[in-house]
């Protein structure tokens, strides 16, 4: 069976970007940045990223998204979101 990592979507430095969760590695972390812009990347960029950093979402795994307040105690403040699925590396789900 395929080892399953979380990919997570995050808006940084005024663009989104797209990294693979691998823990106990002293590497980092494959990322790909989608550029500069407030636009969420849709559903076939996300998909193209992943494939291009060498995984692919897992079976049946679908991508979450949870709302982070900046200031929780006032409900007026901006969010900012972030997006997460499961993945599986290209090699493993082809095998």
């Amino acid at each position: 069976m395929a080892r399953e990592l979380r990919a997570q979507l995050s808006a940084s430095q005024g663009g989104w970007r797209l990294y693979v969760v691998v823990r106990g590695s002293l590497d980092p972390w494959p990322e790909h940045s989608f550029g500069p812009g407030e636009r969420v990347p849709t559903f076939t960029e996300r998909a193209q990223a992943l494939t291009a950093l060498g995984f692919v979402q897992a079976p049946a795994a679908g991508w979450e998204w949870t709302e982070f307040s900046t200031d929780p105690a006032d409900p007026a403040s901006p969010v900012w979101l972030l997006a997460s699925v499961l993945v599986r590396s290209r090699q493993e789900a082809a095998a």
